[in-house]
């Protein structure tokens, strides 16, 4: 059924996920909070389901929101914290293998096969890259190196040392070990890299490209949150790379308005919003993720029939207002990719020197020599041009920008 469902039609799916969500519903309402959850006929009676947010996670922290008996978990992970009180999520066995089945089928679907070399550079802990990736990889009978984040020149030797053909990492990180393979004088001819599996951030199709590039491999988008499942939510098929296929027999997705709460037509950006249909210890309804994309439910060049989402814009929190323009990061990166000698390196500072915020956006140059004043110019011009905001562009001397072994630090806020 794994393989056949995401090929079904819709009214098969819709089926299928309806008799779910009415399971969840049923096991939550047992439970103090789903008492007041309403009875749910139809999939559109979920839209009379009340949100789930962070905050709530927060006021349940750590456990206070799992619906089995402790006994039953068999694994915690955690967000890192940074703003509050993390988020602390519980697998059973069960979910467990739930999370492992979606993310070798999204494996599966961007390429990976049995006996495939898997060198997975995401952060093994509280966080679920590493651990979502090593235990899908190693379902589908790949061999698995578990490299995790860091000490970039020993990625660069075991890639070429063991011939990794699938790399699993953030994309800032990658771009990160391309330096490392030509500061160790690698050429990606030794390598024998074929399928890029990169998530965790936001990025366009300019860093697809540069990934290309300098990898000599399929760069495909992948996308998952720890409060959902982890890795393993939706992702890239290679075919169309046009749209993240959602796994909609496990997680049943939504796109909203931020500031009304209403579901928002196909092909209209708003706010990411998943319900678990098949998740034990810690089932959510209508979770709001702060993700800002769109959906399409037409099907894909791949024959898949499973709602795609858009590459991440960017967090709902990330959205900056620089003299009432809304502005994303994954703009500027867009802009900064499109112009010849410019790193896929950088910063944005944001600063509110009176009333209005600012930012300098700080970036390099691809190689040395390059007169930093004229370069700075034309990108100010680029910026302003395209998105309709003034910003100051720093250009940095190369190797300056702090570079990342996890998820790329964009934006220092100073205000």
């Amino acid at each position: 059924m794994s393989v056949r469902i995401e090929h079904a039609p819709r009214t098969v799916l819709e089926t299928l996920q309806l008799e779910r969500l009415q399971q969840v519903v049923a096991r939550l309402k047992r439970t103090e909070r789903g008492a007041d959850l309403p009875d749910i006929e139809s999939l559109d009676d979920l839209q009379n389901v009340p949100f789930t947010t962070k905050d709530d996670l927060r006021a349940g922290y750590p456990l206070g929101l799992i619906t089995v008996p402790r006994e039953q978990l068999r694994r915690i992970h955690a967000s890192s914290g940074t703003g509050g009180v993390p988020t602390v999520v519980a697998y059973t066995e069960h979910d467990l293998d739930v999370w492992s089945k979606v993310m070798s089928r999204c494996m599966a679907m961007a390429g990976v096969k049995a006996g495939m070399i898997v060198h997975n550079a995401y952060g093994y802990g509280l966080f679920t890259g590493g651990l979502g990736f090593h235990q899908g990889a190693e379902r589908l009978g790949a061999l698995v190196i578990p490299v995790s984040g860091g000490v970039t020149a020993r990625q660069a030797t075991l890639l070429r040392d063991l011939q990794g053909q699938v790399l699993c990492c953030t994309p800032s990180y990658a771009l990160h070990i391309a330096q490392g393979l030509r500061e160790a004088g690698i050429d990606r001819q030794d390598l024998k890299l074929e399928i890029g599996m990169f998530g965790a951030e936001p990025w366009t199709e300019g860093m697809r490209e540069r990934l290309q590039d300098e990898l000599g491999l399929i760069a495909l988008n992948v996308y998952g949150l720890s409060e959902i499942v982890g890795p393993g939510v939706s992702a890239e098929c290679p075919e169309a790379r046009d749209g993240l296929h959602v796994q909609e027999d496990h997680f049943l997705v939504e796109v909203i308005d931020p500031a009304t709460g209403r579901r928002a037509a196909d092909g209209t950006d708003g706010e990411l919003v998943f319900t678990t249909l098949t998740k034990e210890a810690l089932p959510l309804i209508r979770y709001r993720t702060g993700d800002i994309a769109s959906l399409t439910h037409e099907r894909c060049a791949c024959g898949r029939t499973f709602a795609r989402m858009s590459a991440v814009r960017g967090r709902r929190d990330d959205m900056l207002i620089i003299r009432g323009v809304n502005l994303y990061p994954s703009q500027i990166e867009h802009v900064l990719l499109g112009q010849a000698g410019v790193a896929p390196h950088y910063q944005l500072v944001v600063e509110r020197p009176e009333t209005l915020d600012e930012v300098t956006v700080c970036c390099e140059p691809l190689e040395a020599g390059v007169n930093p004043i004229a370069l700075a110019t034309k990108i100010e011009q680029a910026i302003r041009e395209r998105i309709g905001v003034s910003v100051t562009v720093h250009v940095k001397a190369p190797g300056e920008i702090p570079r990342s072994e996890g998820k790329a630090v964009r934006v220092i806020d100073r205000r």
